[in-house]
């Protein structure tokens, strides 16, 4: 295993310990100028995540009304009510994005399957690093300030649903997660660069709890007045 990649997993819980889980839930509370861009207003009413780590799925609660959830695969996007009953569903909902660019109007599904692959992509870091497929190599470092912030340059396979296929993630000196470069292939392709901003603790697993989110310059830097969204968890539970 990449020698960067041992010491990240090992500074936010270990491998052997995050194995031993099946699933995380957190509460999410999201907000940022994207939504509106796409005409869908995110509100600031807590909703409670279910992501499982070994397979790409998720479910989010209070999704366009308080007895309604998103199920979600890479394959297959829905809101359904509490008891099952499906309101609209996708499927291969990647397709539907094709020629869409930042100012595209999203329906509620498009909505579903931004937030879904985002925040498993977000939960299941870094240890998704390591899971079959994904290939990781050591990028150029970045010197942010007076700190040298290593990154690990991810590749994800085609059959996980996530920004793009290749994304960089900086890591400090204590191997803390503190940005995450992506481009949102799903919104025209711009750069993003996001910020971690505080981190939690959780069954001896840690992880970034605040995230903020912005467009990316052509000096790789991001563009704070131009925040996209914001991301706070808490109430995070392993199991």
């Amino acid at each position: 295993m990449n020698e960067l990649l041992t010491k990240v997993l090992d500074a936010h819980g270990g491998l052997e310990r995050w194995r031993s889980y099946n699933k995380v839930e957190a509460t999410i509370v999201a907000g940022g100028g994207f939504f509106g861009l796409k005409g869908a207003l995110m509100d600031a009413d807590p909703r409670r995540l279910t992501v499982s780590l070994h397979e790409e799925r998720a479910s989010l609660t209070n999704f366009g009304a308080a007895d309604q959830l998103v199920m979600f695969t890479p394959e297959r996007v829905a809101v359904e009510k509490l008891d099952g009953t499906v309101v609209a569903e996708r499927f291969a909902p990647k397709d539907s994005f094709a020629g869409h660019q930042m100012h595209t109007p999203w329906d509620p599904l498009h909505l579903a399957y931004f937030n879904s692959e985002a925040l498993w992509t977000y939960l299941a870091t870094p240890f998704a690093f390591a899971m079959d497929g994904v290939r990781v190599e050591e990028a150029e470092s970045w010197q942010e300030g007076k700190e040298t912030w290593r990154v690990l340059r991810v590749y994800f396979p085609g059959s996980i649903g996530t920004h793009c296929e290749m994304q960089d993630f900086f890591f400090d000196e204590k191997f803390e997660l503190r940005r995450h470069d992506y481009s949102v292939n799903i919104a025209g392709g711009f750069p993003a660069a996001q910020l971690m901003l505080e981190y939690t603790e959780a069954n001896g697993m840690r992880l970034p709890s605040k995230r903020r989110a912005y467009t990316r310059g052509p000096d790789r830097r991001p563009i704070l007045d131009m925040l996209m969204v914001s991301m706070e968890i808490s109430d995070v539970a392993f199991s």
